[in-house]
């Protein structure tokens, strides 16, 4: 049995999975909005966990772990590169001479704090993108969009699916490398990803001529689709909404609460901890009472 990725999409009875496309995006559009733009640390570590919970709560145990680490990979190469390309800030740590092509390297605090931010917002991206991938199914996408932008919602679809089949892929062709013994030459990622890219072509080649055969080509009618409602569309609206209404403020009123240049300030208001419990807490939207 082919092991899936861990973002890949599994249909499951769980809120997420069943709730219309249209209050799911409001959704996790909130926390990839504050995610992506916040640079407030505090608001960062909880839309994060927020996300992380929401996760959990919806069964992507497994997406959310894959996101949380490689956020986390992110995050450090992030912090550590920033601390030796930038030398701004008044808090010296650490003076390491000259370096090649980097020229005088001076680590400092202001540039580590920098640094974390950036790697907070690519962490809690990271967890929403995983979150969305593996709880919305891509089929349901296409069809939210099908009269819209046929052709590019046929294209996003299949890369929504085909990227995960392709990380597939990939841990399968290392596994059958490692298994061919001792006495093998190793394989090199050059080769790796020769193997990777022939397997992709010729997946892309199979998936064009079974679209053809469907009629993806043909300039026929289209077919028209009826969203069908969910009970959980209601508490999803009104998470996401809230949620959203609390993002813009954050953008909006949080710009200038954390610096890091050229001096390190935090302004902690009213403001920051209201929008940090709103979206730690909006994570448990996705729970359903007495479990799944």
């Amino acid at each position: 049995m082919k092991k899936l990725s861990p973002i890949a999409f599994v249909p499951r009875r769980e809120t997420v999975q069943t709730a219309s496309l249209a209050p799911v995006a409001l959704y996790l559009g909130a926390y990839l909005l504050v995610c992506f733009f916040s640079s407030d640390p505090m608001v960062l570590i909880a839309a994060t966990a927020g996300a992380a919970i929401a996760g959990y709560g919806c069964g992507a145990k497994r997406a959310v772990n894959f996101s949380l680490k490689l956020g986390g990979f992110l995050a450090l190469t992030m912090i550590i590169v920033n601390a030796l390309v930038t030398s701004r800030g008044a808090t010296v740590l650490a003076r390491l001479g000259d370096w090649p092509l980097l020229g005088r390297v001076d680590v400092t605090a202001e540039a580590i704090a920098a640094g974390g931010v950036i790697g907070l917002r690519a962490m809690g991206t990271m967890v929403v993108i995983g979150v969305w991938s593996a709880c919305v199914d891509p089929d349901r996408i296409l069809q939210a969009v099908h009269g819209v932008a046929r052709r590019s919602a046929l294209t996003a679809t299949l890369i929504s699916r085909l990227v995960p089949l392709a990380a597939t892929d990939y841990a399968r062709i290392g596994e059958a490398a490692s298994l061919r013994g001792p006495g093998a030459s190793p394989v090199g990622r050059g080769a790796m990803a020769h193997r990777l890219l022939a397997g992709s072509l010729d997946r892309a080649v199979d998936v064009a001529a079974t679209l053809e055969l469907r009629g993806y080509g043909s300039s026929g009618a289209s077919a028209r689709f009826r969203p069908v409602p969910s009970r959980f569309d209601r508490r999803f609206w009104l998470a996401g909404a809230g949620l959203m209404a609390a993002a813009l403020a954050e953008l909006l009123a949080g710009s200038g609460r954390f610096e890091t240049y050229p001096e390190i300030a935090y302004g902690i208001g009213l403001e920051g901890p209201l929008v940090a419990v709103a979206f730690l807490v909006g994570g448990f939207v996705t729970w359903r009472r007495g479990g799944r």
